[in-house]
């Protein structure tokens, strides 16, 4: 999170079995090793460099997002051949395992970030200081960011409080119910909802608006309709968010951080990395995955061809949709419209690629391969998403049809420019409407097979899907080993 002054370099060692993190980004190698968790949190400062550790975490979830799309209907793998990162591969087939790197990232990353917000909570009493509840509502909300990747990707994971795991932990704690965690995300969203300021300190750090809306999305999961309508609507009349008028504008540079932007994980080309380290990566390591092959032009910079869309996915948007042409960059026809542009054909070409996403062209060199600094940011929670899960909330769970209705025609209005194409539907055609909005509008970015998962339509909808066992991903074969028959794995696998 460095883009926007969080440049304290950490100098504090997180212990944990349960996690893998590159140290560089909080290390300093030419400081001795002599703090520990007995003589740390002495300070404000102290603190508030633990508080960054737990925010860097984040940068990590590029692989969640982009695993999010290949999962489900949206998107192929891709790539240079059908052995390019293999995990890959597997999920977008379904044939995964529990020998996946790529699942095993998600799990390592995202218990780095539970481990690192853990460590602040553990010793959150030890010193007093101003601002310190704003602090603790930072990292709880964070802990539940984190948690609540882990279950929609693993299920009942194990937990311990506001305490870390340590060596031996597990193989004596057992993994949590879904129940469970989803109790521990909500009671961490309610603080941080409650004691977070309105309007970020810094960008990049979370408010109160995304904690209500985060917990309104974990409400959404559990199909608990009228609590997910409530803290959505809550962040609907703050009147703190509208819509981006420019719709592509919104991904674009000069459109981070803007007015439809509820939560926004911030990435910066200004620290180099490589294929050994990717989570040392300051840059958005999905964007550079998800370029056009050898491309030449303008606007773009070439990348390595993964998460590739579907013709289907690509004529999902309706005639005169807006959308269509920023979510989906459609190649033949781009380098038709301009002149001398070349580009060379991955595994599994369709000829459309995620523009959204795609690296843009910078007038300045980052460090380490450029594939991997691209600074664009991830807009993980918009506005229009909060107007979707609130008009899904109110029809799915028969409350107020003539509020969903409302909702949903906000985000159409603009995405047509009119208001011809709103939706008059009741009823579960109008979740019908809403469901196929949220695949159109938050094409890209992460949210599809989850969705699918969710509302019982991922078998039939994405190829290879099989039921009781794909709602979930396996636990990496390294943690079963590790908790030496303590955590069964997930059905199926």
């Amino acid at each position: 999170m460095k883009k926007y002054l969080f440049t304290i370099l950490l100098t504090i060692t997180l212990i944990s079995t349960v996690t893998t993190s590159c140290s560089d980004d909080f290390v300093d190698p030419k400081v001795p090793y002599s703090i520990d968790s007995e003589n740390y949190f002495n300070s404000k400062a102290d603190y508030d460099q633990a508080l960054i550790a737990a925010y860097d975490l984040l940068q990590s979830s590029y692989v969640n997002v982009l695993l999010g799309e290949i999962a489900s209907d949206n998107t192929l793998a891709g790539g240079e051949s059908p052995t390019d990162v293999i995990g890959f591969q597997q999920i977008d087939d379904m044939i995964h395992t529990p020998v996946n790197s790529n699942l095993r990232d998600i799990w390592n990353w995202m218990f780095a970030g539970v481990q690192r917000a853990n460590y602040i909570l553990e010793f959150k009493d030890k010193t007093d200081f101003e601002g310190k509840t704003q602090l603790i509502a930072e990292t709880r909300f964070l802990r539940a960011y984190y948690q609540f990747e882990l279950v929609k990707w693993f299920g009942g994971i194990p937990m311990k409080g506001d305490a870390r795991f340590k060596i031996g932990d597990e193989k004596t704690i057992p993994r949590s119910s879904v129940e469970q965690v989803y109790a521990s995300i909500e009671a961490d969203l309610i603080f941080a909802s409650a004691n977070l300021s309105s309007t970020a300190s810094q960008k990049g750090r979370v408010t109160k608006g995304a904690a209500q809306a985060l917990l309104g999305k974990a409400y959404l999961y559990q199909n608990k309709f009228a609590q997910a309508a409530t803290s959505l609507d809550a962040v609907i009349s703050s009147g703190k968010y509208t819509l981006e008028t420019d719709y592509d504008k919104m991904f674009e540079l000069a459109g981070e951080n803007g007015p439809e932007s509820v939560f926004e994980v911030q990435y910066t080309d200004v620290e180099g990395a490589g294929f050994g380290c990717l989570q040392c990566s300051e840059g958005n390591v999905a964007v550079g995955f998800s370029g056009i092959r050898n491309y030449s032009g303008p606007l773009f910079s070439s990348g390595f061809s993964f998460n590739i869309p579907t013709k289907e996915s690509f004529d999902s948007f309706e005639v005169g949709d807006k959308r269509k042409n920023v979510a989906i960059l459609d190649i033949v026809a781009w380098a038709a419209a301009n002149t001398g542009v070349t580009y060379g054909k991955g595994n599994e070409d369709t000829g459309y690629f995620n523009r959204k996403y795609l690296p843009r062209k910078r007038s300045a060199e980052a460090q380490g391969d450029l594939n991997l600094t691209n600074p664009n940011n991830y807009r993980a929670i918009r506005y229009a998403d909060v107007l979707l899960m609130a008009a899904e909330a109110y029809s799915r769970g028969g409350i107020d049809d003539t509020k969903a209705r409302n909702y949903l025609n906000q985000v159409r209005r603009r995405a047509f420019g009119d208001l011809n194409h709103d939706i008059s539907a009741s009823g579960p055609a109008l979740t019908d409407f809403i469901l196929a909005e949220r695949r159109v509008e938050l094409f890209g970015e992460g949210h599809r097979f989850f969705d699918l998962v969710r509302t019982g339509k991922a078998a039939g909808k994405i190829p290879g899907f099989k039921a009781n066992k794909n709602e979930l991903f396996p636990l990496p074969i390294e943690e079963i080993q590790f908790a030496n028959g303590n955590w069964q794995q997930n059905p199926g696998y």
